[in-house]
């Protein structure tokens, strides 16, 4: 069996103590750190993502309509092995940038429906282990966010146990003894972030121009960001991490088998939690738990994610890297909190409504309930749209968890047929689906003999007690009562209002007519290109006439005649953009 980290770790003290990290150090690391975030500017940010996009020959997409083409479903070989060069380069620069662009890859992978495979294929490989930084840098910050400073702990080992894009993990040992885990940001992270957002949030309202006016509709690509920069920005305060931890260690109390590190200590960039002497998911040795505990570990997790996706909660990372097995009690802690977010419960209830129906072979049902959550705009086909559903749904009727057509994949391709028809799809939908998958593929890894598709369906009455709840609690009744007693007391009122004004004639209905935005941009081009004619054609007559008839007068005054040759040839050069203009709008 091999050695954990604890064993590995002698019991005499060893690392950085309190009293070893001077004022001179801290001074000098503080005085580092300032300068470096004196040198994250908009204007520096913003030359450095030209020159790295312009590095990797990716400064075109941003301004190329032509490349929308390649984001359509039928795509030759050629077409495909283009997009997957797109993705590498993009991964690249991602990479290159950091932090910010790192997780904005990471949100670009759930979005299958908007980016084509190939690329999301090569964004899934985004390395966000990097090199760590120099630990004066982390001391610095555990010394000023920390009460007690360095002198919380015994003793902190400077080498990272995990060094990722946002944050450095430390192991260390507090004074009472207690091992723990000390994960802090990276200084100059917070200024990256705002600094990069800034800067992308123009950028993506270019792009949400370019997109075509169906694709525009439902595709909210602002929204998106802004959901993105949220969730991001919440990774980077540990107390709304540690108030997540908190929150599920109270949820997850039913479950023996399951747990939360308890958190010893927290600050704005800090957090001491429990250590978990252990493997994770992954890594844990075969013989460590029996075929019975790893089935009741897979029940408690499956179990644990259905009564969280059931009230709207999502862990959009519940991967097995992010699972441990402690050695002494073998419960499964999970231990990163730092991607949880909510979404409305009632679309986490449409969810399970269609899940339900869709293993009862309802397809009928199933569409009905998908449509509670993709919101159809004006240029859905509704026919269309529930035609594919169904068609859809037959094949996951009696799916294996092993098989392509498991239920993460199920949510996944709701999105996707959703957007290629024109719905309006919830930004929290896609990570909602990626934590689905991820919970789904943590049970197949740890008990690979059992359905999770089974499991899931052995919470049917958990589930259905959790929505009866939800529809008939105090507060819901009351909302009720209070919305029934506004209308009766108000109904008469309105009743003779519309009578009074039948009977003098004035009732009025206002209909409002609104033309969309890119109409309107097509209507100002045909104008424009109408009226580049009418001034070619007026400069062409003008100047033939002007050269053909006015002969006695061009010699009085031999400027008119480069005056009539300047008009003559203005008309050609208007004639010839606007041919030009109309063959490349026909190629678009």
């Amino acid at each position: 069996m091999t050695a954990t980290p604890v064993e590995k770790l002698s019991e005499k003290r060893r690392g950085v103590t309190g009293e070893e990290f001077s004022a001179a150090d801290k001074k000098r690391a503080q005085l580092a750190i300032q300068k470096m975030r004196e040198g994250i500017t908009k204007g520096k940010r913003y030359r450095a993502m030209v020159r790295t996009f312009a590095k990797h020959g990716l400064l075109h997409l941003l301004r190329d309509r032509k490349m929308f083409r390649l984001f359509r479903r039928n795509r030759n070989k050629e077409e495909e092995e283009q997009l997957h060069n797109i993705g590498r380069r993009l991964r690249l620069v991602f990479e290159e940038l950091g932090p910010t662009f790192i997780k904005l890859g990471q949100v670009l992978v759930t979005r299958q429906e908007l980016i084509p495979e190939p690329i999301t294929t090569e964004l899934a490989e985004l390395l966000d282990e990097v090199p760590p930084m120099p630990f004066s840098f982390m001391a610095a910050i555990l010394d000023d966010e920390l009460p007690e400073g360095l002198d919380t702990f015994e003793w902190i080992d400077p080498e990272p146990i995990g060094s990722a894009s946002l944050a450095q993990v430390y192991r260390a040992r507090l004074k009472d003894g207690r091992q723990c885990a000390v994960k802090v940001v990276r200084p100059m992270v917070d200024k990256l972030f705002q600094t990069d957002i800034a800067i992308i949030r123009k950028l993506v309202k270019r792009v949400q121009k370019l997109l075509p006016p169906a694709l525009a509709a439902s595709a909210d690509l602002p929204g998106l960001i802004n959901d993105y920069y949220s969730s991001s920005t919440n990774e980077l305060d540990m107390r709304i991490e540690a108030r997540n931890m908190n929150d599920h260690r109270e949820i997850m109390e039913e479950f023996e088998t399951i747990d939360v590190p308890q958190v010893y200590a927290v600050a704005e960039h800090v957090l001491v939690m429990e250590f978990v002497d252990g493997w994770n998911l992954k890594e844990f040795p075969v013989d460590l738990l029996s075929f019975e505990e790893r089935f009741e570990r897979m029940t408690d997790l499956a179990h644990y994610y259905i009564k969280t996706f059931s009230q709207g909660f999502y862990h959009a990372d519940p991967h097995g890297s992010n699972i441990m097995i402690d050695r002494h009690s073998k419960k499964a802690f999970a231990i990163d909190w730092g991607m949880v977010g909510r979404m409305d419960s009632l679309h986490t209830e449409a969810i399970f409504r269609m899940l339900l129906h869709t293993r009862l072979n309802q397809a009928e049902d199933a569409a009905e309930a998908t449509l509670d959550i993709v919101q159809p705009t004006p240029y859905t086909d509704p026919v269309h749209l529930k035609d594919q559903l169904r068609s859809m749904f037959i094949h996951y009727v009696n799916s294996e968890q092993a098989s392509k057509y498991n239920w993460g994949h199920l949510v996944i391709q709701i999105i996707t047929i959703g957007m290629l028809n024109s719905c309006r799809i919830p930004n929290g939908l896609a990570l909602w689906a990626k934590g689905f998958t991820a919970a789904e593929g943590t049970a197949r890894w740890l008990c690979p003999e059992i359905s999770y598709h089974t499991v899931v369906e052995s919470a049917d009455v958990q589930m259905l007690r959790r929505w009866l709840s939800r529809r008939f609690n105090f507060r819901a009744n009351a909302s009720l009562i209070t919305e029934a007693g506004k209308l009766v007391g108000t109904l008469p009122r309105r009743i003779n209002k519309i009578l009074e004004k039948l009977a003098w004639n004035d009732l009025k209905l206002i209909v409002e007519n609104r033309v969309d935005d890119h109409l309107i941009h097509k209507i100002n081009k045909m104008v424009n290109r109408v009226t580049l004619a009418v001034m070619a054609g007026g400069l062409f007559t003008g100047a033939s006439i002007l050269l053909s008839f006015g002969t006695e007068i061009l010699n009085a005054i031999p400027s008119l005649r480069w005056l009539g040759t300047g008009m003559l040839w203005g008309s050609s050069a208007l004639s010839v953009y606007l041919i030009w203009r109309v063959i490349r709008s026909k190629r678009a």
